[in-house]
């Protein structure tokens, strides 16, 4: 008896317990809470999209923002469709995850989350950068993509990561420069390699190469010196464009030491002002310093490296410097033809203006009078049947006379198929040699 009595008792508390709590109500289409479905959206495609369910993490995102766009976790939904996108790499992915950060950035550009969907939109740029020899489009959009965030946003505390980013694409950059300019250099085209030098040096001071590419610059004003001594101009025009190349010279050779202190070329630069009879100037104590500090940071490439590098894609930032601040200005692109140009307006003494093609009208005021055909148009054709078109002529004519006829178009039929046979003295050997084996493979 007494055993019943607490059993009812026990099954009474228990029925008064369950009774007195309340059940969550769940939702049997998408199986989640209810009373906060947006928070539930949001979980379920941040599980989805660190399984790798990239697709479905998406889609619940996109139902999430369409669904309820006052809710708390709008942003947060923004940002994550866009990480989706990034996660799942390729050129695709990573060009449709650009366009959602983009889109992130619109709508919400006083989070701190702007900054890091701008990092994220830079370093894909510099996931896909090449090396210096071969495209250099993402190179230079992840150069301005990391210029946007250190000037939009430079409260943030990815700045020092993106400044650091920034160098090593500025190296990639910058020897793409040298390279260029190294080649015209060695192929005597100095107007080419100075534009080239000139661009860089402004452009990148950071670059691990800078002194080798002063060294060049120097050596190319000093051949273009040379160049004009050798001119057929008055002795006084030729000393005058001497001296102004051999003052660049002096003034590339002394930024070494001053702006270069610490680097291999120094000695050269040197040696080379002593030639030229100039004052070798003295670098300051903060500017050996910073020149120390920028040698002493940057990596060293070994032997192995250096084989094993041909045979990468990515490019090798290891030389770039990693104290500093980087250029946040654009790229300043020298024009060669406008090096000649200046060049030619110097020897000849005519305005820029000059020296362009323009021919003036002969003869009166310049102004052509009424009825008058203006210099260089075509002539009137009212009232005048128009020419004959040309006969046409696929091979030179034999000669006639003391010149070549290539305007004689052949009488007839017969004369045409005369004038196509090939002389088969005339005709290469190469046609009749049967080449077998290996022989197949030469070209001659």
């Amino acid at each position: 008896m007494v055993r019943r009595i607490v059993i009812s008792a026990v099954l009474a508390s228990a029925l008064l317990m369950t009774g007195g709590c309340r059940h969550k109500v769940q939702n049997p289409l998408s199986n989640i809470d209810s009373k906060q479905p947006d928070k539930g959206l949001f979980d379920r495609a941040m599980d989805s999209m660190r399984k790798a369910r990239y697709q479905e993490s998406r889609t619940l995102l996109d139902t999430l923002i369409n669904t309820y766009p006052d809710s708390e976790y709008i942003a947060r939904a923004k940002l994550a469709l866009g990480d989706a996108w990034y996660a799942e790499g390729g050129t695709a992915a990573w060009a449709q995850a650009e366009v959602e950060y983009k889109d992130f950035q619109t709508f919400f550009p006083n989070l701190p989350e702007a900054s890091e969907a701008q990092l994220k939109i830079a370093n894909m740029h510099y996931h896909m950068m090449e090396k210096p020899d071969r495209d250099f489009a993402q190179a230079q959009r992840a150069a301005e993509e990391y210029r946007a965030l250190i000037q939009q946003y430079p409260d943030s505390p990815l700045v020092p990561q993106a400044k650091q980013k920034l160098r090593e694409v500025h190296e990639v950059l910058a020897e793409r420069q040298f390279r260029i300019a190294h080649f015209y250099y060695l192929r005597d085209n100095y107007a080419a390699s100075q534009a080239r030098l000139q661009s860089l040096i402004e452009s990148y001071p950071l670059y691990s190469g800078a002194d080798e590419a002063l060294f060049e610059l120097g050596a190319t004003y000093e051949l273009e010196a040379a160049a004009i001594r050798k001119q057929k101009i008055p002795d006084a025009k030729k000393e005058q464009m001497g001296a102004e190349f051999e003052k660049k010279a002096v003034e590339a050779y002394s930024k070494i030491i001053t702006r270069y202190p610490a680097t291999d070329r120094v000695g050269d630069a040197k040696r080379r002002l002593e030639a030229l009879k100039a004052t070798v100037p003295e670098p300051t104590p903060e500017a050996l310093a910073e020149s120390k500090a920028e040698e002493s940071s940057r990596g060293k490439v070994g032997m192995v490296g250096k084989v094993t590098g041909n045979f990468k894609k990515r490019p090798n930032t290891i030389m770039a410097a990693k104290v500093g601040d980087p250029n946040l200005e654009d790229e300043k692109v020298e024009s060669a033809p406008a090096v000649v140009k200046a060049i030619n307006s110097q020897i000849t003494g005519a305005q820029p203006s000059q020296s362009l093609s323009i021919q003036p009208v002969v003869g009166g005021t310049g102004k052509p009078a009424e009825n008058e055909r203006a210099p260089g148009s075509p002539q009137s054709t009212e009232g005048t049947p128009p020419p004959s078109a040309p006969a046409q002529v696929n091979e030179l004519q034999k000669p006639t006379g003391e010149g070549i006829d290539v305007t004689q178009a052949p009488a007839n039929a017969q004369e045409q198929k005369e004038q196509q046979k090939v002389d088969s003295k005339q005709e290469s050997s190469s046609k009749k040699k049967n080449k077998k084996g290996l022989r197949k493979l030469i070209p001659f």
